[in-house]
């Protein structure tokens, strides 16, 4: 194992449509088009020799660099000192609003501005196809280089002489510059007027965005950056909201735990809508809506755990013949677990719908008409309670009645009974409360009486932090003494330093694990607050912010013993966690906003 600190030392950009990971050195070390689940256009983040890259190095070695985004945007800022000077290179995509719609294309703006000095710069633009497998023919046209031979033509437009860039020849930066990427129809328009204006829109587009965000003064800056984050997680075009926008970044190194997260989890969707609904943002649920109602009217008999961003089933997942990150092997695409069994889905969705039924600022006879799905989704529950299943940590060769599948069974119908008396449908109603009843006995049969603790499943001793949800859930009264020891218990055994939490420690079907997950953490500042160890929860929710890179992202995983980030990256799970946490705090603390 590495026993040094290990980081991501990259920014993300995004407009909704694609996301571009860019690194301290100005590389796209990660970037996928046409879509988030497309081959990447730049993967070196996986293979320097297949990846292919995007840079724009100078000439000589890079002194230093410094990362930064424009405040409350995802306009990222990469100012890179050399012998010869300094300049600063400005990464967006662009997302704004035009003719009633969002403008958000398959277009990613490169700003190049000198500093100080004389630097003289050496763009390199090597895409890739077919995940490192196609190579691209560069041609120079009149203004632009096209790249042939991928599945659709990219250009690079530029005022920067072709030729450098074609030739790899250092160019001085004594004027601003621009390196448009498009993805199809090359860039038409005036290039530096376009550029300006689209930045411009775009910074007032996601500094708008953070202003109309209700949230309180606890630590304001990193529920922003957080926000921000999660927003461009979700492909508008049909709502998906994937759990992060990588694939094989391993949770721990050597540990073959390497997953493809491009694709939307109906469990991480649960919470990250929480988290939207927590900071005043409704517009992605509703999206999530329709891509919910969409997946149901093609389901005959049960719900995927996951699906592709536009509702695809089969996820067949494959390995790769790339050499991994830092050489972690395998390399895998799609992700078998859309052939699991996992029950909470059901409940997870009924969470995921309930504002749209019963909060007022939606027009509820809107969905008046879908009843029919909330419906079907307890009939299912109801059909399910006693299958056995793989959870939430999607264990492979192990099925088990989990006790946080009936939680969602429990809060799922508790969620679909107030949805039926909103809208007086009986049916719902009574359906509703018995499964409620049902699930409660078999969340009870995990209580283990001589740990005083509930187990992670029917008839073992295994425990397992996604059961603080029965704290932060309200299933157990966060006063009560059976919560209070509950969480002690879990504590105990799950606990590491400065707050991080083990999901489990038991062997899985890959051995112990061997990193914390962030989202278990930041549940546990939220048990914290429930059980009123309110100043515990401050104290562990401020220490956990140490393990964010440098622009406050946050990884999947943390190795306790080193502070290295692993996992994928930037992991909307763990954001979704930070955001939870801090406005359960802030609710605590009941302070008005910027107040002491």
């Amino acid at each position: 194992m590495l026993m040094t600190k290990h980081s991501y030392n990259f920014g993300l950009i995004g407009n909704c449509s694609f996301q571009a990971h860019i690194g301290t050195d100005s590389n796209i070390a990660w970037m996928c088009w046409p879509r988030f689940d497309s081959s990447f256009i730049f993967g070196n983040i996986l293979d320097k020799e297949k990846g292919g890259s995007f840079s724009i190095l100078p000439e000589s070695t890079i002194e230093s660099s410094h990362q930064y985004y424009i405040e409350n945007t995802n306009i990222l800022c990469t100012e890179i000192k050399s012998k010869h000077g300094q300049y600063r290179i400005t990464d967006f995509a662009p997302r704004f609003k035009q003719y009633d719609r969002y403008f958000k294309p398959l277009m990613l703006i490169r700003k190049i501005e000198p500093i100080a000095g004389m630097p003289q710069v050496k763009i390199t633009c090597d895409p890739k196809g077919a995940y490192g497998e196609k190579s691209a023919t560069q041609y120079e046209a009149s203004n632009h280089i096209e790249y042939l031979g991928l599945d659709k033509p990219v250009r690079l437009t530029t005022n920067f002489p072709l030729s450098a860039i074609v030739e790899q020849q250092a160019t001085v930066v004594n004027e601003t510059k621009y390196v448009v990427l498009t993805y199809g129809a090359p860039l038409e328009a005036s290039l530096a007027e376009t550029c300006e204006s689209f930045l411009d829109q775009t910074k007032k587009y996601w500094q708008a965005w953070v202003k109309n965000m209700s949230v309180s003064n606890f630590h304001q800056l990193e529920i922003n950056r957080s926000a921000l984050a999660l927003k461009i997680h979700q492909y508008e075009d049909t709502g998906a909201i994937i759990a992060a926008g990588t694939t094989s970044l391993p949770e721990a190194p050597g540990s073959t735990r390497n997953w493809d997260y491009r694709y939307c989890w109906m469990r991480d969707t649960y919470y990250t809508l929480t988290a939207f609904n927590n900071i005043g943002h409704f517009e992605e649920l509703e999206k999530y809506f329709n891509y919910i109602v969409n997946i149901s009217m093609n389901e005959k008999e049960r719900f995927q755990p996951l699906y592709g961003i536009t509702g695809t089933k089969a996820l067949d997942e494959k390995t790769l013949p790339l050499k991994g990150y830092l050489g972690n092997t395998p390399v895998r695409v799609g992700n078998q677990a859309y052939t699991h069994i996992q029950n909470d889905v059901y409940g997870q969705i009924l969470l995921a719908l309930l504002p749209l039924y019963i909060d007022r600022r939606f027009i509820n006879s809107e969905r008046a008409d879908s009843l029919d799905l909330v419906l079907g989704i307890l009939k299912r529950i109801e059909a399910l309670m006693d299958e056995p299943d793989a959870g939430l940590w999607e264990f492979r060769n192990l099925a088990q009645k989990h006790a946080y599948t009936y939680l969602f069974h429990w809060a799922g119908s508790q969620a679909a009974a107030k949805i039926g008396r909103t809208f007086h449908n009986t049916e719902i109603i009574d359906l509703a409360q018995k499964l409620q009843d049902s699930a409660s006995k078999m969340i009870e049969a995990c209580w283990d009486a001589d740990s005083q603790v509930y187990a992670q499943a029917i008839g073992t001793k295994n425990l397992d932090a996604s059961n603080l949800q029965l704290i932060i859930m309200n299933y157990l009264d966060g006063h009560s003494d059976i919560a209070k020891k509950h969480l002690l218990a879990i504590e105990k055994e799950l606990k590491s330093e400065d707050g991080l939490f083990h999901r489990y420690k038991h062997v899985d079907d890959f051995g112990a694990p061997e990193t914390t997950f962030l989202i278990c953490a930041f549940w546990y500042v939220e048990a914290l607050t429930c059980v009123d160890r309110t100043e515990e929860a401050i104290e562990i929710f401020e220490n956990l912010l140490q393990y964010s890179n440098h622009l406050g992202l946050l990884s999947e995983d943390v190795d306790a013993k080193t502070g290295s980030m692993w996992g994928n990256f930037p992991q909307a799970y763990s954001h979704v966690g930070l955001v939870n946490a801090a406005y359960r705090i802030s609710k605590k603390l009941d302070k008005p906003n910027f107040l002491e």
